[in-house]
């Protein structure tokens, strides 16, 4: 059942500091799920740190990219020994390691605890892992007969209200996707929470922490460094099932995307969206897919007005793949499945794959994202634990590509 603890009055830096010191509110045995984000700026402390050395914090669960974000998309954790030093005493765990049974806490790991703390910063959109990691803790308690209490920091999203795209179905279901959450899903990482606690269908005694509305200062991930980078990355990770770069490499991911084979983009105009403006321009990634070689491409500027990324994206995939012969499609095992292609995994519906593989034309695409976004929108509000409502990111102008 879930409960609010410190619902507006005092910002979540001030009610964790007040945690930190007051272990009779958390009970002696402590699991954190956390990375660098949990960062106690009046202390000078992270929360584990804060937490071991009150002698309470029993475990320490590690997310994708590592305590710090030090670690690149799908590098496995398996070697969590240098972390010890840091928190002497408490039991590490990696929940991103080399296998898929790695992604899940085992059941002993949770049910001794008598609190889960939960401080992870979302992006708002279904790909991010953190929010994954966290359903699949979910997922064990269900089954669980004793159940520690579950304290959720509730962070504003980054990517605001705005919702996007059509809600998982469970055939695609992967660590970049929970099923029924749709591509940006304009909650917070507490609304989610509650989410997955209707998903699994029990009661747990969730509690929240509420965030003020500053923004991040620490960037959650290696390739998620500013504030406008979550507004692009609810359509611009799907770039990841192709052989464009997303960014990683540069300075400006997912706001930057390209190849070497798409010198096109001088002459050419591409697919246009409102909120944004495509600069072509050259690039060179340090690292990842086209590591050190020339790419063509462009940067997405927004202009502050509500942006469709998803929307935008499938059209300019779709436009790139038909103007190149050496466009495409990434192969093999993509976040530990091999029977879907990453881009089915990515986009998450055959309406989408259609489109991109020119089998649809968009007005299709249009009235069936429409649809769901609606959809999704009445199950979304019963969720809510922020006052602002939720909508749809408009897709205009409405002269849609193909």
């Amino acid at each position: 059942m879930s409960s609010d603890m410190n619902r507006s009055s005092q910002p979540y830096l001030g009610a964790l500091s007040a945690l930190a010191s007051a272990p009779q509110e958390l009970g002696q045995r402590i699991g954190l799920i956390c990375n660098q984000s949990s960062w106690l700026r009046a202390a000078q402390s992270y929360l584990f740190q804060s937490l071991a050395q009150k002698g309470i914090l029993r475990r320490l669960f590690l997310p994708e990219h590592g305590l710090f974000a030090e670690l690149q998309d799908q590098v496995a954790l398996d070697d969590v020994d240098h972390y010890q030093r840091l928190a002497p005493g408490v039991e590490i765990i990696s929940l991103y390691g080399a296998t898929e049974a790695a992604l899940q806490p085992a059941s002993d790991q949770l049910l001794d605890l008598d609190t889960l703390l939960i401080d992870l910063q979302d992006v708002g959109a279904r790909y991010y892992t953190f929010a994954t990691t966290v359903s699949y803790a979910f997922d064990v308690l269900a089954l669980a007969q004793k159940k520690p209490r579950i304290i959720v920091v509730d962070r504003p999203n980054p990517a605001g209200r705005l919702v996007e795209g059509s809600p998982l179905p469970p055939s695609y279901a992967s660590f970049v996707g929970r099923p029924g959450l749709p591509h940006r899903h304009g909650l917070s990482l507490g609304e989610l929470a509650r989410f997955y606690e209707r998903q699994c269908g029990v009661d747990l005694d969730l509690r929240f922490l509420y965030a003020d509305d500053s923004p991040w200062e620490i960037p959650p991930s290696p390739n998620m460094p500013t504030a406008l980078t979550p507004l692009v990355y609810s359509g611009q990770c799907l770039l990841e099932g192709t052989n464009l770069s997303e960014g990683r490499g540069t300075t400006r991911p997912f706001e930057i995307f390209g190849a070497p084979f798409m010198d096109f983009v001088f002459q050419l105009s591409p697919p246009l969206q409102a909120g944004a403006a495509l600069r072509p321009l050259c690039f060179q990634p340090t690292f990842h897919k086209w590591a050190n070689e020339l790419c063509y491409g462009y940067q997405i500027h927004l202009d502050g007005a509500p942006y469709h990324s998803l929307a935008h994206s499938l059209k300019l995939i779709r436009w790139i793949r038909e103007n190149s012969a050496r466009f495409d499609w990434r192969h093999g095992v993509y976040e530990y499945r091999s029977d879907r292609p990453a881009i089915e995994l990515l986009a998450g519906d055959a309406i989408y794959t259609d489109y991109l593989l020119g089998k649809r034309n968009y007005a299709e695409v249009r009235e069936f994202m429409e649809q769901q976004e609606e959809e999704w929108l009445a199950t979304a509000s019963s969720l809510r634990l922020d006052e602002r409502p939720l909508r749809r990111a408009a897709q205009e102008p409405r002269l849609d590509y193909c």
